[in-house]
């Protein structure tokens, strides 16, 4: 049973989750969103402009909506959850995933990398209002709702330790390096409470528009998809246990389904 917007009780299909991803119009959040409603979950996505998350969540099968939120902004961010609910009436499921990286403050970061010194301060403000700042208000805003729920979760969306101290890596690397911490203290602080705090990664660069167009020629990339398994396992009956843990989806093997 789950608590709707009105503070009633509906029932749910068996494994059902009412799921937020933000960032959800593109890259790895879009290729969560399409992985999550493939195997019948309801969902919300957002992006910062309202019509193209709209637009994206038309594309996807299933019970998908697209709004409007800025992460870095806190009435946005609370006016994005009221809206959430108004249209799943709950939520069970965070996927934290909205995020900027380095080519928003120097396009050509990987030939010709920016010692932190000579970084913007607007360019700073923007990547840690965004990759941080975004995790914790959006967290804050939704946890009331995933506390009535009977199997709240929080996904944080983080990166290798080796990006978060690379040369020329600021201030994506302290960006996610917080959102780490961030994730392990929320991890502690709702222990017990019956909702759960895990950290899910790629595992390496990823071809979803962060490398600079100069470098398109690098090989290896891995592809969004690389998170559609362990998301969808995240999000089933099979983890209904797993708290506190960093899921590297490039060394996930998938659980036998039940």
């Amino acid at each position: 049973m789950s608590v709707t917007a009105d503070g009633g009780r509906s029932r749910r299909r068996l494994g059902t989750m009412r799921i937020l991803i933000t960032g959800g119009t593109s890259g790895l959040g879009l290729a969560m969103a399409r992985a999550l409603a493939d195997d019948g979950h309801r969902i919300v996505i957002t992006g910062r402009a309202a019509d193209r998350a709209a637009e994206v969540a038309a594309t996807l099968s299933g019970e998908v909506h697209g709004i409007g939120m800025d992460v870095r902004d806190g009435p946005s961010v609370r006016s994005g959850r009221d809206r959430t609910i108004d249209l799943l009436g709950g939520l069970d499921v965070l996927v934290n995933n909205a995020g900027i990286g380095m080519r928003t403050v120097n396009p050509r970061f990987l030939t010709d990398p920016q010692p932190f010194w000579q970084v913007p301060e607007s360019g700073f403000r923007d990547v840690i209002d965004t990759n941080l700042t975004g995790y914790f208000l959006v967290a804050s805003a939704v946890v009331p709702d995933l506390l009535a729920s009977p199997g709240g979760q929080i996904i944080n969306v983080t990166m290798n330790h080796a990006t978060m101290t690379r040369p020329g890596f600021v201030p994506y690397g302290p960006s996610r390096a917080g959102a780490e911490s961030l994730s392990r203290i929320m991890a502690a602080d709702l222990a017990g409470t019956g909702v759960r705090v895990n950290l899910l990664l790629p595992g390496g660069a990823t071809a979803t528009g962060m490398i600079p167009d100069d470098r398109a020629d690098i090989s290896g990339l891995l592809p969004a998809e690389i998170m559609a398994e362990p998301v969808r396992w995240l999000c089933s009956p099979a983890a209904a246990e797993i708290h506190d843990q960093r899921i590297v989806a490039t060394d996930f093997q998938s659980p036998p389904r039940r």
